[in-house]
């Protein structure tokens, strides 16, 4: 009698099973490193050898998806998060980051005691997680994200990461116009007006492949889809919009100001700012050779 083939067990590194189970829930998540920075998703990344930024606002010079590792590599699929590519990152993880915007959520991040203190009699009570030094309380909603708006208080919600330290306890409550108003600038000296960021559409001077507008409108419709529809992962998805429109449309001239307004709109009310878009324009052009 045949003898059965005994089942092979792969050993799965606990953090990314963590990882793995937050994001079957629809959490975005990512690798942190021992020193609480994100974890380089690639060998050509590691220490930041690309060149990007830690928080990858300036993409590397590495082959990943752009930004390989940062606040906008959060995702939710399980084959990305268990894929070679990131197994390093997972084998050197110090610790499981989420991205609350990308879940819906705003963490009030609290360093110290006197930060939990300011925190229980200004703010209404929430779900609240213990961290090394204070407390993270967490609120249903986004807004932008900036450290610093008071003494030990940061906000981390859209454009951001925490560490996944568990669920927490408590209720969580909608997020209040409390802390909403942290993040407004006081009125200060006037400054000269700010312009904003712009692109420009290509010359074209290729063939024109578009026999009626309707074909071009359509696709930069699709690609407002695209963008709009993304739960995780948006500065890449952005990216690779911009690439995918260019492409199919860059090289002819038919592609307008217009078009592009539409496009950088689309990445905007998904948190991307205006030189997030320009730059994300920019290096798509760049690697189509316009």
């Amino acid at each position: 009698m045949t003898q059965p083939t005994p089942i092979r067990r792969v050993r799965v590194p606990r953090l990314l099973a963590v990882a793995l189970t937050l994001a079957a829930s629809g959490v975005p998540v990512l690798p942190l490193a021992a020193d609480k920075r994100p974890a380089a998703n690639c060998p050509a990344c590691t220490g930041l050898a690309c060149g990007g930024r830690p928080n990858m606002k300036q993409p590397g010079t590495c082959d990943c998806p752009r930004p390989c590792h940062g606040w906008a590599a959060g995702t939710t699929d399980l084959d990305v998060l268990a894929s070679p590519t990131w197994a390093g990152a997972w084998q050197h993880a110090g610790a499981v980051a989420y991205h609350p915007g990308g879940t819906g959520l705003t963490v009030v991040d609290l360093d110290d005691s006197l930060a939990i203190a300011w925190a229980r009699t200004h703010l209404p009570a929430t779900r609240t997680v213990t961290t090394t030094r204070g407390e993270h309380w967490i609120y249903r909603g986004t807004m932008r994200s900036i450290n610093g708006v008071k003494d030990g208080v940061d906000i981390k919600s859209a454009m951001s990461y925490a560490r996944w330290l568990g669920p927490g306890t408590g209720t969580m409550t909608a997020l209040p116009a409390t802390v909403h108003a942290l993040v407004v600038k006081q009125p200060g000296p006037a400054r000269p007006a700010s312009h904003a960021v712009t692109a420009s559409a290509p010359v074209g001077g290729g063939e024109c492949r578009h026999r009626t507008p309707t074909y071009l409108d359509r696709g930069v419709a699709m690609a407002e889809q695209r963008i709009t529809a993304a739960t995780s992962g948006v500065h890449a998805t952005v990216y690779r919009t911009f690439l995918a429109v260019l492409a199919t449309h860059g090289h002819c001239g038919c592609l307008t100001e217009a078009h592009i307004t539409r496009l950088f709109t689309a990445a905007q009310a998904k948190g991307e700012s205006a030189r997030h878009c320009a730059d994300a324009w920019s290096n798509a052009r760049t690697a189509l050779g316009m």
